[in-house]
């Protein structure tokens, strides 16, 4: 089986601290690659990033499909560029925010999203609209942090983690509590610790599901939402 994960940023520190924490929890016989495209922004925070980075993206989905691979998980818990590159692929593509919100509502009542910047609260209580999922959404607590702050300093984005997630705890009613950013791919483990909930980490996730859903051969429906583009000439 192969999985490949790409990280939508250029940034190849985040991009091989992905790396560190999905290389012990994959399977065995995945061979798994993370990579991120050449050009883009440096991290994503805001929807200008996001359609900047889809567009570099892409042609790696394209890539994937014909290099054999069975699945894509996309490492930004804004799911950049995922309606499109369903629609240009015949393997699955995970993103990892609506995979991870998805499994949270199986877990516990109500699910909390940790994000990075205050500016970004809005942008997470309308994705889990779209998704259907509002009813379900505890809270949307920020960190204060930039995704590349909460990067570098491991020590201080868990502290803060901690911190906002209590208070979601205590204060919103979260059961389960979302890490909604790649840069804090293998903090959960600490977080449960210290709190005592359900913490998810929404690259582990989602590479959980990714094989799963290669091993069922899932495909996403081509008939309607994600029917493929019809051919034209792109100048």
């Amino acid at each position: 089986m192969k999985i490949l994960v790409i990280n939508p940023n250029t940034s190849a520190s985040m991009t091989e601290h992905l790396r560190r924490a999905l290389m012990p929890i994959k399977r065995p016989d995945t061979e798994l690659s993370v990579i991120c495209p050449e050009h883009g922004p440096i991290t994503i925070e805001c929807e200008y990033d996001e359609v900047f980075a889809s567009a570099q993206m892409l042609p790696l989905i394209k890539k994937a499909n014909e290099e054999g691979y069975d699945a894509v998980v996309i490492a930004c818990f804004s799911d950049p560029g995922i309606t499109a590159a369903r629609e240009i692929s015949t393997i699955p593509v995970l993103g990892i925010q609506e995979t991870t919100l998805h499994v949270a509502c199986m877990l516990g009542a109500k699910f909390t999203i940790i994000t990075n910047r205050i500016q970004r609260i809005a942008h997470k209580q309308e994705q889990a609209r779209k998704l259907g999922l509002e009813s379900k959404l505890a809270s949307v607590r920020a960190l204060g942090l930039s995704v590349a702050e909460a990067d570098a300093q491991p020590a201080r984005a868990k502290e803060r983690i901690i911190e906002a997630s209590r208070r979601a705890i205590e204060e919103d009613g979260a059961e389960v509590i979302v890490l909604g950013c790649a840069g804090m791919a293998g903090y959960a483990e600490d977080v449960e610790r210290a709190l005592g909930v359900v913490v998810l980490d929404p690259s582990s996730v989602a590479l959980k599901v990714a094989e799963a859903f290669a091993d069922l051969k899932l495909r996403h429906a081509h008939i309607g939402l994600y029917a493929p583009p019809p051919e034209k000439e792109y100048n």
